[in-house]
């Protein structure tokens, strides 16, 4: 399964995904669309090590993304290690820390828990109603604390 998420913790976009495929050949197609849906490219790319490729990173800043945090795997140069300690790098890192913090919290909530429907296409309107079930809720969290 594949979560886009925005700022405020909304998730913009899902995709179940067939098989175990590559998380680095995931970002285009995520990339993609949200720029469909919201008309831009994000401010910010997070994602973990799995999604890093040059190609993915020069993908960003050709689409005009400001901040693309996307930690390089193994042996790092020296002006790569001092890229990834920016502040604004470490700051994406924590955004994704707590993307992945709100996906634990939407399983234990039985948001995305255990799925009780049957197939692929039980499995796909699961997730569905999850995201639905999950972004309610914390539309319903923030409209509280106004």
């Amino acid at each position: 399964m594949w979560l886009e998420e925005t700022e405020g913790a909304i998730i913009s976009g899902y995709r179940v995904l067939e098989g175990n495929p590559a998380d680095r050949d995931q970002l285009l197609p995520a990339l993609e669309h949200h720029e469909q849906r919201f008309g831009r490219p994000p401010r910010l790319v997070a994602a973990d090590r799995g999604v890093y490729s040059p190609d993915n990173e020069g993908e960003c800043r050709k689409r005009g993304i400001e901040r693309v945090c996307l930690p390089k795997p193994g042996k790092k140069s020296q002006q790569r290690r001092e890229n990834e300690r920016q502040g604004w790098f470490r700051r994406g890192m924590r955004f994704r820390a707590g993307s992945e913090g709100r996906i634990s919290v939407s399983k234990r909530r039985e948001f995305l828990g255990r799925c009780r429907d049957k197939g692929e296409e039980g499995f796909d309107r699961w997730v569905g109603w999850g995201v639905i079930c999950s972004n309610l809720s914390t539309i319903a969290r923030k409209m509280a604390t106004r």
